[in-house]
């Protein structure tokens, strides 16, 4: 595993590296209905996913497939316009493989973004709110497999694994800019299904404030490189299960698509920032 690992590593890394992506700053990762902010780079370089050696093909619907190195604010960016999920049958290290390329590029701060449910009722669709900390449901962990150790410390320290400094500075760009930004845990589900009433009902005893099937892995293996990582979701459905209603996929869409310009304030005025 390590030796295909490195291998494909150095071999994706060379063949970006030929075609401009060089001494990023900054990575982003967007979720869900979460491409818009694609609008506002000034786009050096843009490559599809499946013309990248070794990397994933994004499967899911309303996931564009395009790894794009920009400007955004001043500062060179690597995008990822749409993501990967362990559902498509990928494995972790191939849902994270594209962090570990990202690192190599140079970027020192990672970004996610993801749709997801409202566990803590308090929460209302439409709105964001800033991951401070995870449970991780999903089964398995992207640092499960030999040779880890020889690209970082195998075990990973995840007492913080959101940087406060970053955080702080959403909160305060969310109370200027007049944003609703609530703070919270994340649950991480296998999916793809959507979760039972029952489900609901444990997330909420377990601690959760909100619920998807993304970001925990990246932000694993984020950590596992050092990098400074920040998350934020859009709450995209309320997860009442007294009152559950049957939600559709385009619903989640249209309002993360409805919510994203507020999500893409926080940020570019972030990295404006850093």
């Amino acid at each position: 595993m390590f030796n295909y690992t490195i291998n494909y590593i150095n071999e994706t890394v060379e063949y970006l590296t030929s075609r401009g992506f060089e001494k990023a700053e900054v990575g982003i990762i967007l979720g869900t209905g979460l491409g818009q902010l694609v609008d506002d780079i000034e786009i050096i370089k843009e490559v599809s996913y499946n013309h990248i050696p070794n990397f994933p093909t994004a499967t899911v619907e309303f996931h564009k497939g395009k790894l794009i190195y920009g400007l955004l604010e001043g500062k060179k960016v690597i995008v990822m316009q749409g993501r990967f999920h362990v559902y498509e049958g990928y494995t972790m290290q191939d849902v994270t493989f594209p962090v570990r390329i990202m690192h190599k590029l140079g970027i020192h701060t990672l970004l996610v973004s993801n749709a997801s449910g409202a566990i803590n009722l308090n929460y209302k669709k439409g709105e964001l709110m800033l991951i401070e900390d995870h449970i991780n449901l999903q089964g398995d962990s992207p640092l499960a497999f030999k040779g880890v150790s020889l690209l970082g410390e195998r075990f990973v320290d995840m007492s913080q694994p959101y940087d406060v400094e970053i955080n702080t500075q959403f909160k305060e760009i969310a109370k200027r800019e007049g944003i609703v930004l609530h703070s919270g845990v994340y649950a991480s589900m296998f999916g793809p299904q959507l979760e039972t009433k029952a489900e609901y009902r444990m997330l909420k005893i377990i601690g959760a404030d909100a619920v998807g099937m993304s970001t925990v892995p990246e932000v694993i293996v984020a950590n596992h490189l050092k990098l400074n990582v920040a998350a934020v979701s859009v709450l995209t459905d309320e997860c009442d299960p007294d009152n559950l209603k049957p939600v559709s996929l385009e619903e989640i869409v249209a309002i993360a698509n409805k919510a994203e310009p507020q999500m893409i304030t926080l940020f570019k005025q972030l990295i404006k920032s850093l």
